[in-house]
């Protein structure tokens, strides 16, 4: 009953056949497994919270730079993290669209309309004025609030690019606009497009995604072997402690063969949190949490 029916990538009748199961997300770094956690709910968005409370409460504190996809930037997601202090290298839906060397931005697309600020008004392809009327508000499952702010222009009969520009009945264009939104926004695309950003970037199809296909094809861990949620985070805790120290053995082993130090402090890393004090011999705390 904890379960969700959710599409999986492997659909045998390639049909979209669906299957009950969960929504695993976990966080690495250098290819170790820093933390997960189980939800029952097929999309991300409103996983990253949640998660980083789970991280939270296992290390004691945030992780002080974020890497995830597209999957995972909304308003709440951005405003969580920014007034955490953490560096949010997390891409919006339409990132990749506009790396694209190919890519014209949109005339007729409110995102690329000019904004006066001091005076609160757009201008339309045409010149036009578009005034604010008013503000509304959208609520997501999670309850968050978001504030969009409405603006209307002035009159749209007779324009000669409004077969062009909207389709709604009426002769005057409406747009909302998530302010809030596109501030995360231009902060977002100013971090993803920096020197640091890319390097980030580069770095995150070869951490979480490496884990994945390890587990799946390498070992063949591809459904839990338990039902409950409980019970399933603990087959797959096991398979995480089991998986860090077979990585660590082989880095141990492969610099070892090349004549480099032993770093024995990893084999610590995870029995941390069931020993005393007084029993802990090496810690050291992840920095970054790649989703």
């Amino acid at each position: 009953p904890d379960a969700t029916f959710m599409r999986m990538k492997e659909d045998a009748m390639n049909n979209g056949q669906t299957k009950p199961g969960y929504n695993l997300q976990i966080s690495a770094e250098n290819q170790f497994i820093t933390d997960f956690a189980l939800f029952p709910n097929p999309t991300d968005t409103l996983t990253l919270i949640p998660f980083f409370n789970s991280f939270l409460d296992r290390y004691g504190h945030l992780p002080s730079v974020a890497v995830a996809d597209s999957g995972y930037g909304s308003e709440e997601n951005y405003r969580f993290m920014d007034e955490a202090g953490m560096e949010a290298y997390v891409k919006y839906n339409r990132f990749h669209l506009e790396q694209r060397p190919r890519y014209k931005p949109n005339p007729f697309h409110h995102d690329n309309f000019h904004y006066n600020a001091t005076e609160d008004y757009y201008v339309c392809p045409m010149g036009q004025h578009m005034t604010r009327i008013g503000t509304s508000h959208t609520k997501t499952a999670s309850g968050y609030r978001s504030e969009n702010a409405r603006y209307r222009a002035h009159n749209c009969k007779g324009c000669p690019l409004r077969c062009m520009c909207y389709k709604a009945k009426g002769d005057r264009r409406i747009i909302e606009v998530n302010h809030r939104l596109n501030e995360y926004k231009h902060k977002a695309r100013e971090l993803l497009t920096s020197e640091e950003g890319i390097r980030h970037r580069g770095r995150r199809c070869i951490e979480p995604e490496a884990v994945f296909g390890q587990m799946k094809f390498n070992m063949a861990y591809r459904r839990f072997r338990h039902f409950g949620k409980d019970k399933v985070t603990m087959d797959f805790a096991f398979f995480a402690i089991a998986f860090n120290i077979k990585k660590m053995c082989s880095k141990i082993a492969k610099q070892t063969k090349n004549g480099g130090n032993t770093p024995h402090f990893g084999l610590f890393l995870h029995i941390y949190p069931i020993l005393d004090s007084e029993n802990r011999i090496f810690w050291t705390n992840p920095q970054k949490s790649v989703a």
